[in-house]
């Protein structure tokens, strides 16, 4: 029995152009002369999301962590939403190498987003020197532990606008921002409006094998590649991984696609019975009574997936076909009263 892995978008295999894109990419040496691959994904990237520049990074969290560090000084509180990936997944670099305090906002403004009432509040005014200084709102678009939640355009822009007022800066972790604008049916520099850095992820729901990109103002981007050099992420001949990253970015426009697979999922699902959302990209939650005893019964049909909380997470990708899905279901129905605790 072939296994059906849902468990992230960043299990999908380089695809035979990108091996080739990899195999003929022209390469330089990053820290002296800059690698012209790596520089033009760079330039094509930060085009993108409507920003003067970008820097490469092997990892989301290692991009996320160099925003944070541009941003923060120690001891400076940085506000970011429940269970965003920032407070919980990064194992703690926020505070143990940025110097920040993070402080959980909650989803008042809906599933994975606070209300910019929220960001004033809790950003405060400036006191005396012995006063916790609040620096910076941390947002995420789509929300991975909400469900894959999208930002729209206008809360985005409100939320930047509060932080903005209460001299916030804004770091953006856009790991699936890609995924926020092919469900919004926006552009990527909408999503992107306003904030001071964002970070964007190649290897979740784009394919490639490895990178993101940190995006901001040309200035911030130089200090960026200086971070990225104290932390260990000095790259000599990056154009290898860049020419996947280039080729990934063709896929943006099938996005659509993986929606769609994870839609017909949670419709199949719920066909069974089973409490599936209905999602709002290519991230599903579902709900089950034993969390463990449930991915224990996938697991045995060969159907892979991730526990988030009280629930089993089911991502869809691009090296999952629509008949995969089907496949899938086919083998889950047998578990529904498992899934539905009957």
């Amino acid at each position: 029995m072939r296994p059906l892995d849902f468990r992230s978008d960043t299990v999908t295999r380089p695809t035979p152009e990108m091996r080739t894109a990899m195999a003929a990419a022209e390469v330089g040496d990053d820290v002296l002369e800059r690698d012209p691959t790596m520089a033009r994904l760079e330039e094509r990237v930060a085009g993108l999301l409507g920003l003067e520049a970008a820097m490469w990074v092997p990892s989301g969290c290692m991009g996320n962590l160099i925003g944070l560090m541009l941003h923060l000084q120690r001891g400076d509180r940085f506000l970011a939403p429940v269970a965003a990936h920032v407070l919980g997944s990064e194992l703690g670099t926020g505070a143990w190498l940025a110097g920040g305090m993070p402080e959980a906002l909650a989803w008042e403004g809906g599933l994975g987003r606070p209300t910019p009432a929220q960001v004033t509040k809790a950003a405060g005014s400036p006191g005396p020197y012995y006063t916790l200084r609040t620096r910076l709102l941390c947002l995420e678009n789509t929300h991975n532990f909400a469900g894959g939640t999208t930002t729209p355009v206008a809360e985005h822009r409100a939320l930047v606008a509060a932080a903005k007022a209460a001299g916030l800066a804004v770091h953006l972790d856009g790991a699936r921002l890609w995924h926020a604008a092919a469900a919004l049916g926006v552009s990527l520099s909408d999503l992107a409006a306003g904030v001071d850095t964002v970070q964007v992820c190649l290897s979740k729901g784009l394919g490639a094998p490895m990178g993101s990109l940190l995006c901001g103002s040309a200035p911030a981007m130089v200090e960026a590649r200086r971070l990225r050099k104290m932390l260990g992420g000095g790259v000599r001949q990056g154009g290898v991984v860049a020419a996947a990253g280039l080729v990934a970015l063709d896929y943006l426009p099938r996005l659509g696609e993986d929606h769609a697979k994870i839609q017909r999922l949670a419709e199949g699902l719920r066909a069974f019975g089973v409490a599936a959302p209905v999602p709002e990209t290519n991230i599903l939650l579902v709900p089950v009574p034993a969390v463990a005893e449930a991915l224990a019964a996938l697991e045995a049909v060969g159907v892979r997936a991730l526990p988030v909380g009280s629930a089993i997470r089911f991502i869809a990708h691009r090296d999952l076909e629509p008949a995969d899905v089907e496949a899938a279901l086919q083998r889950l129905e047998p578990l529904a009263d498992l899934l539905r605790g009957a």
